[in-house]
């Protein structure tokens, strides 16, 4: 191709929505130094600000001078630049490539401000690695189509324009303007799978179909291309199968041929933002949540996320904390009460019928959790429940009953979450109303909708 210019990455950048601006990352390598320049180049034609980020892993002892060598390098091209220092603690067995990546990332995306660009410098031979890389561990079409070229990005955006070019048109580019970088040592260091690829297998491949990497690209393209047919298919297909956000109806899923329904819940639980499950635990979730027994608890878990099912439905939510069973707290109810284990916070707030005032103003108030023994009549009905026969009639999931915040009036049971009042704490007129204000994925039944069914 002809030779790269600050123009030809213009022209990939005005095929972009417009950002609030421009972050380069910098790593101070050969491939950041020259996406750094070019954009420093354009700076007078950009539609928005320019800036630098660099970040800082802490792992060689010359990290520090490398964090200074970039400051310098924008100092002189008259780009801002933030340093994000890291101090990572690699788990033992975990890959440190990827504990770091995934920092780096996390890093970047914590200072993304709304709609701004967050630029990279991956190329066509990463996206030829980074292929290979998928296929050898057995990834589908998603993986497959490996990096795409603008992605969302916390707030705002992650570009990677120069997708489409060798590492010798940017090697080329740092030739002609005399751009001085810093060679990482551990790129050197086989022991980590993208450098074995990349010092001992991709000379060999490229050696016999000298295109190599350009096919592999056009066939990440493609990857990609049938990737965005069969989230188009999964999202058809989700429709009419979800409840909310974090619930889906099992009936309509087992509708659907079983090559469906995997691409329908990967795609579920990538709306809700939660981490994908392995495909082998994806696999497992047909025998051991949907197949297991009607009065069963399935339960299917992985890192960051949790997959359970109730009755018809399946319900996903992040990992849940175990609940401190003698948790308790004493509550004047004027401030919001956080509720441990991410369980958010209650509140109280004047109503027309609740908790009666006088009840209210003069009893001693604490919060806690389940217990055993626990009864209450509810408001308006008749005959004490046990919470669990309570629980069974307001449809709340097995899960969830321990993590109900129950509000005690001088050690007696006066309501359970925003769920119910119980008697003899309600009252008509004037009264003071619990509201729960919980995250997304805790679902419960909606009590102004059991008002209007009493």
């Amino acid at each position: 191709m002809a030779d790269f210019t600050a123009d030809c990455l213009l022209q990939v950048l005005s095929g972009w929505p417009v950002p609030s601006r421009y972050r380069v990352a910098l790593s101070g390598g050969l491939d950041s130094m020259v996406l750094l320049h070019a954009m420093a180049s354009l700076r007078d034609r950009l539609p928005a600000a320019l800036t630098a980020v660099h970040v800082n892993h802490g792992l060689h002892p010359d990290a520090g001078d490398w964090a200074q060598h970039c400051a310098a390098v924008c100092q002189r091209l008259g780009v801002p630049l933030e340093v994000l220092e890291l101090a990572l603690d690699i788990p033992r067995g975990q890959s440190l490539e990827a504990v770091a990546r995934e920092a780096r990332y996390e890093a970047l995306a914590g200072g993304m401000a709304p709609d701004e660009l967050l630029l990279t410098a991956q190329h066509q031979d990463d996206q030829a690695e980074t292929v290979l890389l998928q296929l050898l561990r057995g990834s589908g079409v998603a993986g497959l189509a490996a990096m795409p070229a603008l992605s969302s990005l916390a707030a705002g955006r992650l570009g990677r324009p120069l997708l489409e070019l060798r590492r010798a048109d940017l090697a080329a580019y740092a030739g002609r303007y005399g751009l001085q970088w810093i060679d990482d040592p551990s790129n050197d260091d086989t022991r980590f799978d993208r450098n074995y690829l990349r010092q001992e297998i991709m000379p060999r491949l490229q050696a016999r179909w000298p295109g190599l990497t350009t096919t592999l690209a056009r066939s990440a393209a493609h990857c990609a291309a049938a990737e965005q047919v069969l989230t188009d298919v999964a999202a058809t297909d989700l429709a009419p199968c979800l409840l909310s956000p974090f619930q889906l109806a099992v009936y309509p899923l087992l509708q659907l041929a079983p090559e469906r329904r995997a691409p329908l819940i990967r795609l579920w639980i990538a709306r809700a933002g939660l981490p994908l499950p392995p495909a082998h635990k994806l696999a497992q979730l047909w025998d051991e949540v949907i197949g297991a027994r009607e009065d069963a608890a399935p339960l299917l878990s992985w890192p960051g996320a949790e997959l359970r099912r109730y009755r018809d439905s399946l319900w996903l939510m992040p990992a849940l904390e175990p609940v401190a069973p003698a948790w308790q707290a004493a509550w004047s109810g004027e401030a919001a009460l956080p509720l441990p284990h991410g369980l958010g916070e209650l509140h109280a707030q004047a109503a027309g019928w609740g908790i009666a005032r006088e009840h209210w103003k003069q009893g001693h108030k604490t919060v806690a959790f389940r217990r055993e023994g626990i009864h209450c009549t509810p408001a308006g009905r008749r005959g004490s429940r046990s919470l669990k026969k309570l629980f069974q009639e307001l449809d709340v999931p097995p899960w969830l009953r321990l993590r109900v915040p129950l509000l005690f009036i001088d050690g007696e049971l006066a309501a359970v979450g925003d769920l119910c009042v119980c008697e003899p704490f309600a009252g008509d007129a004037h009264g003071v109303r619990l509201r729960w204000q919980r995250a997304p994925w805790l679902q419960l039944p909606d009590p102004e909708a059991g008002d209007e069914e009493e």
